[in-house]
């Protein structure tokens, strides 16, 4: 207020002092008059187009009233002035990430990191990392960090290049240790608190991110965050205020827009989850993900105008590539439905080809692992373990093909008193994962894992029952994970939780592999965007749970989809007797439970169960013989 009144004295007598008027828009954005302080400094920035901290204040203004685009472009010119101007970096990344720009935003924050430091061994690790030369960043802050064990500035350096390497364990060590050292260190604390969630452990990123809500309770940034953990932590009502109330303040966002319509979504909020995806493209006309959200819902929720508006889309060279590939499969979904199958084929393909380019896979890796875990799980090896691991029998984990029921399996499962529905938990990959680390050998799984004891075992099994605690929110005896993925770590449940329930969702071959192929993930299943690829992934899935069928024979369930929907009643009963759960009624009429269902079938299971999908891949039959060759396996050899 002190600094306004002074401007305002020099402005009385010098209207158009410079250095004046940038005080006096200061002081305006401080008091929280950001809309006068954007006018204010919109005027003195065309007066002075070379000035980089008008232009940089007048980014501020405009990111504070949520108009992040303008916000963008701002500190652009910003940077084009002073490329060195360290809090300009920062800032671009903070409404970048704002925005939903990740990739750019992380970019951002290294150069943010590259400029706050002056140090000549820091610079040229700050140079290499802002190159993608990512090898040599490590190997200067590793060294850097054996003199100096306690530079926080390194060890958060250390850290981001772990990040951009996916070593996620690394930088959350890095960045425990940096905060242990300097726990006021916000901008580590919320690198912190960004690799935990994406390591899906938001449970524990929430107190972070609300440790910095604390210093900043404004940040937008950190607000979106906490919306999105909440989300992914399976608080939905609470995720779903948070987006309102970030929105309130920031409505120009449509990414949020988009996470928002996400949450809603899950909890079974059609009409409003359509809004917001209907809002994000409002404000973003090309947002790829938001046409494939609406598309996602299965249940008619784009127009004519949709389809229209996708092929101009389409048609544009400067489309981004993640936005092109949603739009791909988006305008498969809109043609399929209009029974246009061949040129929706050719769309699901084309957003297909995109993603198989993006993701790594190898077909043959997972072949050699499923032959592995066949080998090593043997019925003398499992006899010998019979009685180890967790006792608990809380679990009940649904495995196989993601669309072949598994979500239809947990909302009947779901709506019996004494079991809880929670997520596709990752926890028994991680566990498979950390075992590997430990072991220093990526290859140690699961033949290392001959090497525990019966007391080992059981602690992971305990492991396992403690990380999943914080997605059991009703306090019910049984809960179900089904991570469809976890067919491949049959074994391990077998060891460390004996007495848990399996069940094997199957569908026909055909149907599960095509409604793979034609629907993006939004993480993992990266086998499933090219048809042969698909076609080998459900061979080795079928013949591992064919080998444990024939050394632990009665320990796996299966329903098979179509079966389920022919005899519904009897199936329901059968999966109850196997899971040793009374029959309840309730199980019968499974779309009347409200519950969040977190998956690409969440509108369908909220429906009585409908014949029409069982066949609709036939539609696309003249276009799927990559994917029949690839189910029936290769050629005998010849004679």
């Amino acid at each position: 207020t002190l600094a306004e009144q002074q401007a305002r004295a020099i402005l009385q007598v010098l209207p158009t002092h410079p250095e004046a008027l940038l005080i006096q828009g200061i002081a305006r954005r401080l008091q929280g008059d950001a809309p006068g302080a954007r006018d204010l400094l919109a005027d003195l920035a065309r007066a002075q187009p070379r000035s980089a901290r008008t232009h940089y204040e007048l980014a501020l203004s405009l990111a504070a009233l949520g108009e992040t685009q303008a916000a963008i472009a701002a500190l652009r010119r910003v940077l084009a002035l002073a490329p060195a101007m360290s809090d300009a970096w920062r800032a671009l990344g903070d409404v970048l990430m704002l925005a939903g720009e990740t990739e750019a935003a992380d970019a951002a924050y290294a150069r943010h990191i590259r400029t706050a430091v002056n140090d000549p061994e820091l610079m040229r690790a700050g140079d290499a990392l802002c190159a993608g030369n990512l090898p040599r960043a490590e190997h200067v802050l590793k060294a850097r960090l054996k003199r100096t064990p306690t530079d926080i500035a390194a060890i958060r350096m250390l850290a981001e290049t772990a990040t951009r390497l996916g070593r996620y364990r690394d930088a959350e060590n890095l960045l425990r240790r940096c905060l242990e050292l300097a726990p006021g260190f916000a901008p580590a604390r919320h690198n912190f608190a960004v690799v935990l969630f994406r390591q899906s452990r938001a449970a524990e990123a929430i107190p972070h991110i609300r440790q910095l809500l604390e210093q900043a309770p404004n940040d937008p940034n950190y607000r979106n965050l906490l919306a999105a953990a909440l989300a992914v932590n399976g608080d939905y009502r609470e995720a779903i205020a948070a987006y309102e109330d970030v929105l309130r303040d920031f409505p120009l966002q449509p990414k949020i827009w988009l996470g928002y319509g996400h949450a809603l979504r899950t909890e079974g909020r059609r009409a409003d989850c359509v809004a917001a995806y209907r809002r994000s493209l409002e404000l973003a006309p090309s947002l790829g993900e938001a046409y494939w959200s609406l598309a996602n819902l299965k249940t008619g929720a784009l127009a004519a105008a949709d389809t229209a508006a996708m092929r101009a889309a389409l048609s544009r060279a400067d489309l981004a590539e993640d936005d092109r590939l949603h739009v791909h499969f988006a305008l498969g979904r809109a043609l399929e439905d209009a029974a246009d199958y061949a040129e929706s084929f050719a769309q699901y393909a084309a957003g297909a080809k995109i993603r198989r380019q993006q993701v790594h896979y190898d077909a043959a890796e997972t072949a050699s692992l499923v032959a592995r875990v066949a080998a090593f799980f043997n019925a003398t090896f499992l006899a010998a373990h019979a009685e180890d691991g967790h006792t608990d029998d809380a679990p009940i984990f649904v495995v196989g093909l993601p669309r072949s029921g598994s979500t239809l399996v947990e909302q009947v499962l779901a709506s019996h008193g004494s079991v809880e529905g929670t997520l596709e938990l990752p926890d028994i990959g991680l566990i498979a994962r950390d075992f590997r680390r430990a072991a220093g050998d990526p290859t140690s799984y699961p033949e290392g894992l001959a090497t525990l004891d019966a007391a080992a075992l059981a602690e992971l099994g305990q492991r396992y029952i403690d990380r999943t605690l914080v997605h059991r929110k009703r306090g019910r005896a049984r809960f179900v994970d089904k991570m469809p993925n976890n067919w491949v770590h049959f074994g391990l449940i077998r060891l460390i939780l004996p007495n848990a329930k399996i069940i094997d969702a199957r569908r026909h071959p055909m149907a599960a592999c095509f409604s793979n192929f034609k629907q993006h993930f939004a993480r993992g299943q990266h086998f499933s965007y090219d048809l042969t690829e698909l076609g080998r992934y459900y061979r080795d899935y079928v013949s591992l749970m064919d080998h444990f069928d024939r050394v632990l024979p009665g320990r796996v369930h299966r329903v098979q989809y179509e079966t389920m929907v022919a005899d519904t009643d009897r199936e329901i009963r059968r999966l109850l007797d196997f899971c040793e759960l009374p029959f309840e009624p309730a199980c019968l009429r499974f779309w009347e439970t409200e519950r969040a269902v977190r998956t690409a079938s969440s509108e369908q299971v909220r429906r009585p169960i409908y014949r029409e999908g069982l066949d609709q891949w036939r539609h696309f039959e003249p276009w799927l013989s990559p994917l029949r060759a690839a189910l029936q396996g290769p050629a005998p050899p010849a004679p």
